[in-house]
């Protein structure tokens, strides 16, 4: 028996025969030309026929997995008619004339590099849908076919990592797991295995999996393991594993319809925490209560130029029609910091954490945030929307989005445009100031959402990101605790609602203590959505000894 680990990014046991996908290579020569014309046209054509492509296989994927997953090749077909990509393939043509293969290639390389040294992980991973979209032009080029992945039996797909165009050509019946030797959460192949919902491993590093093409093997997603020839104790030990999960699961699929009720009668709302749209099958199939948080941002990442109203309005209208009826709360920009995106165009800061970012750039940028608000507002008319804002400090900042948002109305109304009657605007509560002003933020907004990933950043003066810093405080420090039960109190006294939003809504040891502090709902990761429900449902917040003890435990009062 193997023993391989990795890092797990959809739980799950899955067996089968692993079969190893190595990609075919194309070659690109450097050539000087004479007709940079006739380059050009080549070019183009090729283009055209990548595009044709990309379309069969987003109708191909959108057929067999859903419309989530196909958007990658619009993404593709983004990429291809994305005007510094192609200023760059025409620059070489043209000015240093040489062949079309060539200028694709390096295009790519060049633009590959500088995703991959942005501060997003999701964009960094995103480098190669650059090269894969090129890859299609260059094989039109050359009048060579993509390899087709052809699997025979129940299988383990391994690979370095699998490229979109890849896995569209998958038979999806026949795929048991995927486990590559890197790639990241945001990879193609993580995306794609928790819309499956089959395991998969990543980052099993620098390992010859091709040397154990054709051999059984089971993986652990819960334990982040693959076993290559297993023995029996180990298989023995797995379908255990596997049955008692199989039996936590069947357990919470009942809660599916029913109210998140305490033992003694308190109705809690869960919602669900989501990135952009392919979270949002996950948010359905979970039973979400709507959508607590969306950010806005995955729309303006991944690309070199804003999107228009067209593209946003459709994203968000698409979020609040498939919700049915159900909440849907989308944050506005929050570019800054660790999310940052070069045609912005913003100035280097030595702290960005506290720089330009979120609210502040909406502000200063109103052009932008205008464009925002005329999408959501147009999308409030297919369902139940609300906006929030994000790092407000101050009352004067949710005045100023106020007025904005009073002219972007006016400005609909004028063209005689529908929007929502009832649209409600809310505060991220993730500053130290935030809290503090609370009381004041309350009279002026409809509802609070608690940032507690943030919050606690800004509050302990420690970066969340830097895994050095684990380990310096210990987890849910009193003192964002103390400012939870301060901003509801607040809230309350003013008559508005608080949802929290952070990682600490999905810590299932806290789940009593925040409900005590009388918070009226929490948005958690999709797939954290029905373990806090049945934790909910566990409750009995009336047993004023038990929670009374569980309180000063925490709280130490």
């Amino acid at each position: 028996m193997v023993t391989l680990r990795g890092r797990s990014v959809y739980r799950g046991i899955a067996r089968g025969i692993i079969s190893f996908y190595q990609r075919d290579q194309v070659s690109v020569t450097k050539i000087k030309i004479n007709d940079p014309e006739k380059e050009w046209d080549r070019y183009m054509n090729a283009k055209e026929g990548a595009v044709e492509e990309l379309r069969i296989l987003r109708a191909k994927t959108a057929e067999e997995i859903g419309e989530t997953d196909a958007a990658i090749f619009y993404i593709h077909e983004l990429i291809l008619s994305d005007s510094q990509y192609e200023r760059g393939v025409r620059g070489l043509i043209f000015d240093e004339r040489l062949n079309a293969e060539y200028a694709v290639a390096r295009t790519s390389q060049t633009l590959a590099d500088l995703m991959r040294q942005g501060d997003s992980e999701y964009i960094r991973e995103r480098s190669a849908d650059v090269y894969d979209a090129s890859e299609r032009i260059i094989r039109q080029l050359q009048n060579l076919s993509a390899k087709e992945f052809v699997l025979d039996d129940i299988s383990i797909i391994c690979a370095e990592d699998l490229l979109p165009s890849e896995t569209a050509t998958l038979d999806k019946t026949k795929v048991a797991a995927f486990c590559t030797m890197g790639g990241s959460i945001n990879s193609h192949t993580a995306i794609l295995a928790r819309t499956m919902n089959i395991p998969a491993l990543i980052g099993l590093g620098d390992v010859k999996l091709e040397d154990f093409d054709g051999r059984f093997a089971i993986v652990d997603g819960y334990d982040g393991v693959i076993y290559i020839e297993p023995d029996n104790e180990t298989q023995i030990k797995l379908a255990r594993r596997e049955e008692e999960e199989e039996r936590k699961n069947e357990l919470l699929q009942r809660l599916k319809g029913r109210k998140n009720v305490t033992r003694d009668g308190r109705e809690i709302e869960v919602y669900a925490n989501i990135g952009g749209l392919g979270d949002l099958e996950s948010a359905i199939e979970n039973d979400a209560g709507g959508v607590g948080l969306l950010r806005s941002e995955f729309l303006y990442l991944q690309r070199d130029s804003f999107p228009d109203e067209e593209e946003l309005f459709y994203n968000y209208r698409r979020v609040v029609e498939d919700m049915k009826g159900k909440r849907v709360v989308i944050r506005t920009l929050d570019i800054g910091a660790d999310k940052t995106a070069d045609y912005f165009c913003l100035d280097k800061e030595e702290n960005p954490a506290l720089g330009m970012r979120a609210v502040r750039l909406c502000l200063r940028r109103q052009d932008i945030f205008k464009t925002q608000l005329r999408a959501l507002l147009r999308a409030s008319a297919y369902g139940k929307l609300s906006i929030l804002i994000p790092m407000i400090i101050d009352v004067d900042e949710v005045f100023r989005v106020k007025d904005i948002m009073h002219k972007v109305k006016d400005e609909l109304l004028s063209k005689h445009i529908p929007f929502g009657n009832d649209v409600e605007l809310g505060v991220m509560i993730e500053t130290p100031a935030a809290v503090m002003i609370s009381d004041l933020l309350a009279r002026e907004v409809d509802f609070f959402s608690i940032g507690t990933n943030d919050l606690e950043q800004y509050t302990l003066a420690i970066d969340r990101q830097n895994p050095n810093y684990e380990n310096v405080v210990p987890p849910n420090h009193l003192a964002v605790l103390r400012m939870i039960k301060l901003v509801v109190d607040n809230a309350h006294s003013k008559g508005i609602k608080v949802c929290l939003c952070g990682e600490m809504g999905a810590d299932l040891s806290l789940t009593e203590i925040l409900l005590d502090m009388q918070l009226d709902s929490l948005s958690v990761a999709p797939p954290q959505i029905l373990p806090v429900r049945r934790m909910i449902r566990s409750l009995n917040l009336s047993d004023r000894r038990q929670v009374h003890s569980n309180i000063q435990r925490v709280l130490h009062y």
